[in-house]
């Protein structure tokens, strides 16, 4: 593979990870399903999109494409978010996706009693494959001075195989973010009182949990969804954020109507970020990405379709009476 990503811009998010196509089977079933709808979407790449598309902000991504027509689809997808594509690495296909291909994930909404269900074909796609020197990171992450040029933060993420880098990269995150098993999944952390099916999020078991994190790294910030699953079509909805010692929690909303769960951890996180990037105390933040969350998961698709006019009304607790 023969790429190198520079830097063309200056940005005021920058993330980095695997972009996927997502098929979406509406009302049927992954395995009954004849038609699906086609959208972009990823954890790292779905911030992005949220603080271009909804808040505002200049973003840009960092990852690499198969150069085919998947890949393609995917870069004019991005094209449609506003998303900068300029870090987008480009691999040669082999013809077949033996070595390098493009990810593709297949997600059901889910409803009622049946929950959501994703089922990802993803191996050996072309960002897992970038190597060290590929990346112009001293100029991506330079510090924004009197040019433009450089990111103002840096977004990027990981799983439970990842723990042990996660844990050696962190002492030089400012803000960890998180939903309610990424401190398990990808950083080890356990909450006291949560079982596997997350029916009990008690927010002083993630306070304590939390106070442990930011005592092993010096963190900023750290942040966490509070979704309960009633149903699929049915949530409880709070967040909590730690920073500088003190914690903040969002209105907690009940029996919040699903259409789409997928990607409203993206969406929280986005909110938050904004917040804080527009010079915003640290409760604002963490309601505007609770309220920007909510939203996101009336909607299809694992991006925010929200504007940042809808994002205040909900922060106000605005109705759903017709706007007109």
């Amino acid at each position: 593979m023969s790429l190198t990503i520079k830097p063309k811009s200056g940005w005021d998010l920058v993330s980095s990870g695997e972009v996927m196509l997502r098929f979406d089977p509406g009302e049927y079933r992954i395995w009954t399903t004849r038609n699906c709808k086609v959208s972009e979407g990823s954890g790292e790449y779905n911030v992005a999109r949220g603080l271009k598309r909804c808040l505002g902000l200049d973003t840009a991504v960092v990852t690499a494409f198969a150069k085919n027509p998947l890949g393609l689809l995917l870069q004019d997808l991005i094209y449609e978010g506003g998303v900068d594509s300029s870090l987008i690495g480009w691999v040669d296909y082999d013809g077949v996706g033996r070595t390098l291909r493009n990810g593709l994930n297949f997600t059901e909404r889910g409803f009622g009693v049946r929950s959501a269900l994703g089922c990802s074909d993803r191996g050996h796609t072309a960002v897992s494959a970038l190597k060290p020197g590929k990346i112009d990171w001293d100029s991506i992450l330079a510090s924004q001075g009197a040019s433009s040029e450089g990111t103002r933060w840096f977004h990027t993420g990981g799983k439970k195989h990842a723990q042990k880098v996660n844990r050696g990269i962190a002492s030089y995150v400012d803000v960890m973010l998180g939903d309610e098993e990424d401190f398990s999944a990808a950083m080890g952390y356990e909450v006291a009182g949560m079982d596997e099916n997350l029916s009990c999020l008690d927010p002083e078991s993630f306070q304590q949990m939390m106070r442990q994190v930011v005592k092993d790294f010096p963190f900023n910030a750290v942040a966490t969804t509070l979704r309960k699953a009633t149903t699929g079509t049915s949530n409880d909805g709070g967040a909590i954020c730690c920073c500088e010692g003190d914690f903040f929690k969002a209105k907690n909303r009940e029996n919040l109507e699903i259409l789409d769960r997928v990607g409203g951890g993206d969406s929280f996180a986005s909110g938050l970020i904004y917040g804080f990037l527009a010079g915003n105390d640290a409760q604002w933040a963490v309601e505007c990405g609770a309220a920007h969350a909510a939203l996101a998961m009336t909607t299809p698709g694992d991006t925010s379709m929200a504007t940042l006019t809808e994002v205040l009304q909900v922060m106000k607790g605005a109705g759903a009476r017709i706007a007109r």
